[in-house]
């Protein structure tokens, strides 16, 4: 029987420039953002998109969703990353928290979550945020927007620059519609808080990174949002 194990990469690869498709697990790309530098990093047997966001001027980095493969982003936080000081997990399902604890621990890590969604995840969470903060890393501020249907309470994060608005959406907003819902009372929130915070308040040009897989952007997703209503989820 093979090792589970045997097939994982033994460290992140990252190309530097920007596509928003990664090749495989840890692989990654970092690309500049005017003060920001973003590196965005896929993770586990699930895809799941890691974030780091990074203050040129200071230094100082969140991380955002340490999902899995915590030995290998470790390692990559220390040399690459090292002003590293916050994780903020953007939702409570486990394929979005299976590396905090280790990461956490390792690196000395404050958590920030929503109060929501807090409880259900498996480490303590130092600081909880809402809809309508902002966070400060460094020279940087990143404004919170609650995004709530997938889970009670999601999370996004948006970074505007005078050289780009990216908006890093958890598993609230995907390539092709929201995510995963299980009720109709669930999707209609989802829906509401998309089409209100989100697309009812941002440009069309605005780059979305969501926790799994390609990134879109708003004017990409926006001539759907009757679609999604109609079909449902």
């Amino acid at each position: 029987m093979s090792n589970p194990t045997e097939n994982i990469p033994e460290q992140v690869t990252l190309a530097e420039g920007y596509t928003g498709r990664l090749d495989g697990r840890l692989t990654g790309e970092r690309f500049p953002v005017g003060p920001a530098r973003v590196s965005k990093i896929t993770v586990g047997e699930m895809d799941n998109n890691v974030y780091v966001v990074e203050c040129t001027a200071s230094g100082a980095v969140l991380l955002v969703d340490a999902a899995n493969d915590a030995p290998q982003l470790v390692a990559h936080l220390r040399a690459e990353a090292p002003g590293v000081s916050e994780v903020l997990t953007t939702h409570q399902h486990p394929d979005h928290w299976v590396g905090l604890a280790e990461t956490v621990e390792a690196l000395g890590l404050s958590t920030l979550a929503s109060p929501g969604d807090a409880e259900g995840i498996d480490v303590p969470t130092d600081r909880t945020v809402v809809h309508g903060d902002e966070l400060a890393v460094g020279d940087l501020r990143l404004e919170v927007i609650g995004l709530r249907g997938h889970t009670p309470d999601g999370l996004a994060l948006l970074l505007r620059t005078d050289a780009g608005t990216h908006l890093f959406s958890g598993d609230s907003l995907f390539p092709g519609g929201p995510g995963k819902t299980h009720t109709p009372e669930q999707f209609g929130q989802l829906m509401d808080d998309l089409e209100q915070r989100v697309f009812d308040r941002l440009d069309d040009d605005v780059v979305v990174h969501p926790g799994h897989g390609d990134d879109t952007t708003l004017g990409a997703e926006r001539p759907h949002l009757q679609e999604w209503r109609d079909r449902g989820w």
